[in-house]
C-alpha cells in the first residue's frame, strides 16, 4: 500500500522526540490520563462497589490506590527510559519475548474496546433517563460518531479537546467533595450524619471480606486508564520529563478524587440505600439540599464519561499502531495520515466500539455491570505483566550499568510486594464465584491470545520497526518502500 507522507528531507536517524508543532504537552499527559481514568468507573461503577462492600469499600479503594501507586512507579521507570506507544505491551515484549508483548498488547486492546462501549453507552443511557427525548441507541452512535472523528485530527488537537473535558469533571468533583464536607461539618443547612453511617446498617463490613474482594475488581477497573500516561507519554516533546511529572501528579489526584469520593459517599448516605448504588454523587447531593445540583451534575457526569471515550479511544488506536508496528498486527494499521494520525488503527478500534455498543444495548440490564467487572480482572493481568516486566527490565539495566532517568523506590522490594498484592486480589477474588468464572475466563483469554499470537505471527523477532510514537517525523522515511 503507497503511503503519501511529509517530506523527510534532512532526517537521518529515527529520534524519538516528536515535532514540537504536532505533539502532546505534559499538561495534556496529565490529563489524558485522568480522563480515562475519572469515568464511568467513578461516577458508575463506585455505587456497584458500596453495594458489594459497604462502608469497607474505603478499604478496596485504599488497597486499590496502594497498587496503583507501585505499577504506576514501574511504568513510570521503563517509560521514561524507553517512552514506547505500546509502553507496557512493548516493555513485555522486550522482558519476555514477543509472544508475552503480543497476548498483552491485544489483551489491553480488547479490554479498551469494551470500556469505549462502557463509556458510549452509560453516557447515552444517563441522558435518556433524564431527557428522554432522543432514543439510548442515537446518543450512542452520535458520541461514537463525534469521537471518531476528534481521534482523526491532530494529536495535539485531539490533547487540547480532552484536557479540557477532563479539567471540567475534575473541577466538577473537587466541588462534589467540598458541598460533602461542609455537610459533614454540619454547615449546611441539611442534618450531618456524622459517623454513623460507618457503623450501622449491619456494621463497617457487612458482607465480610469477599464483599471487600467483590468491590476490589470494580475499584481496579476505576483505576484502569491511568496506564494510558505512559501511552502517551511516546507523543510529547520530552517524554522522559513529562512522564515523570505526569506520574507524580496524577497518583495524588486519583487518591484524592476516588477515595475522597467514595470517603463522602458511604459518609453522608447509609450503604444500603438503593439511591446511592444507582447514582452516588446526585443521591449525596440531594441529601445536602441541593436538588437543584442534579441536572448541572447529570451534564458533568456525561462529560466525564465522554472524556474517558475520548481518551480510551487514543489509548485503542495507538496500542493497535503499536503492534503493527512490531509486526503483531497486520501491517496497514501502522500507516499513518498526513496529520500523524494512524487512522486505519483509529477505525478499527472504533468498530470494536460499535460492536460492544450494539451487544450493551441489546442487553441493557446486565452488560454494564459484566463488563465493569470483566475489565477490572483484565488491569490486574496488565499490572502484573507490567511489574514482572519492570523487574526483568531493572535487572537487566542494573547489570548494564545504565543511569535511568526514573527510578522504583526500593527496588527490587516494592516491586514484588506490588505483584504479592496483586495475586491477594486474585485470591480473595477467587472466593466470590462470580468473580472467579471472570478471572478465569480472563486467564484463557491470555492463553488463547499467546496461542494464536505464536501461531499467526510469523515476524518471531518483530524487530523491523522501532517503536516511535505515530507522529515521529523519521518514520515516513522508514516507511517509504518498507510498508506495502
Amino acid at each position: 500500500m503507497s503511503h503519501t507522507s511529509h517530506s523527510t528531507e534532512g532526517v537521518t536517524s529515527p529520534p524519538l522526540k516528536a515535532p514540537s508543532n504536532n505533539s502532546l504537552k505534559s499538561r495534556h499527559l496529565v490529563m489524558m490520563a485522568l480522563g480515562s481514568a475519572i469515568g464511568t468507573g467513578l461516577f458508575v461503577g463506585t455505587g456497584s462497589a458500596i453495594k458489594a462492600a459497604g462502608p469497607a469499600v474505603i478499604i478496596s479503594y485504599l488497597a486499590g490506590c496502594l497498587l496503583l501507586v507501585l505499577v504506576m512507579r514501574a511504568l513510570g521507570e521503563m517509560s521514561a527510559a524507553d517512552p514506547a506507544p505500546g509502553s507496557f505491551s512493548t516493555y513485555a515484549g522486550k522482558a519476555m519475548g514477543p509472544t508475552a508483548g503480543r497476548a498483552l498488547g491485544w489483551l489491553w486492546w480488547i479490554q479498551i474496546v469494551i470500556v469505549i462501549a462502557a463509556e458510549s453507552t452509560a453516557a447515552a443511557q444517563i441522558i435518556n433517563e433524564a431527557w428522554p427525548v432522543v432514543p439510548q441507541w442515537v446518543l450512542a452512535l452520535i458520541f461514537m460518531c463525534v469521537f471518531t472523528a476528534v481521534n482523526l485530527l491532530h494529536v495535539e488537537t485531539l490533547g487540547e479537546t480532552e484536557f479540557w473535558f477532563a479539567l471540567l469533571k475534575v473541577l466538577a468533583v473537587l466541588g462534589f467533595l467540598v458541598v460533602g464536607v461542609l455537610l459533614l461539618i454540619n454547615v449546611l443547612p441539611a442534618p450531618s450524619p456524622g459517623l454513623d453511617n460507618l457503623t450501622e446498617h449491619h456494621g463497617f463490613m457487612p458482607n465480610g471480606i469477599s464483599g471487600v474482594a467483590g468491590a476490589l475488581l470494580v475499584v481496579v477497573f476505576a483505576f484502569g486508564g491511568t496506564e494510558l500516561a505512559t501511552i502517551a507519554a511516546a507523543e510529547t516533546d520530552e517524554p522522559a520529563k513529562n512522564v515523570t511529572r505526569a506520574i507524580r501528579t496524577i497518583l495524588i489526584r486519583v487518591l484524592v478524587f476516588y477515595v475522597g469520593a467514595v470517603a463522602v459517599m458511604v459518609l453522608v448516605m447509609p450503604w444500603d440505600d438503593e439511591s446511592l448504588s444507582a447514582s452516588p454523587f446526585v443521591a449525596v447531593l440531594n441529601v445536602a439540599g441541593l436538588p437543584a445540583a442534579e441536572g448541572i451534575m447529570t451534564v458533568i457526569i456525561v462529560l466525564a464519561m465522554l472524556s474517558a471515550l475520548n481518551a480510551n479511544m487514543y489509548g485503542g488506536s495507538r496500542m493497535l499502531y503499536s503492534l503493527a508496528r512490531r509486526g503483531s498486527a497486520p501491517r496497514q494499521l501502522a500507516v499513518i495520515n498526513k496529520k500523524g494520525v494512524p487512522y486505519l488503527s483509529v477505525i478499527l478500534s472504533v468498530i470494536g466500539g460499535f460492536v460492544a455498543v450494539v451487544l450493551n444495548y441489546l442487553w441493557p440490564e446486565t452488560i454494564l455491570n459484566i463488563m465493569l467487572n470483566v475489565v477490572g480482572s483484565t488491569i490486574l493481568a496488565v499490572w502484573t505483566f507490567a511489574l514482572i516486566s519492570q523487574i526483568i527490565l531493572r535487572k537487566r539495566a542494573d547489570r548494564e550499568g545504565r543511569k535511568l532517568p526514573l527510578k522504583m523506590w526500593a527496588f527490587p522490594g516494592l516491586s514484588y510486594f506490588a505483584l504479592v498484592l496483586v495475586a491477594a486480589i486474585v485470591v480473595l477474588g477467587m472466593t466470590d464465584p462470580a468473580i472467579r468464572v471472570q478471572l478465569l475466563a480472563t486467564a484463557a483469554l491470555i492463553v488463547v491470545l499467546a496461542v494464536l499470537s505464536k501461531l499467526l505471527v510469523r515476524n518471531k523477532d518483530a524487530s523491523e520497526f522501532n517503536d516511535l510514537p505515530p507522529n515521529t517525523a523519521a518514520i515516513q522515511k522508514l516507511e517509504e518502500g518498507r510498508v506495502d
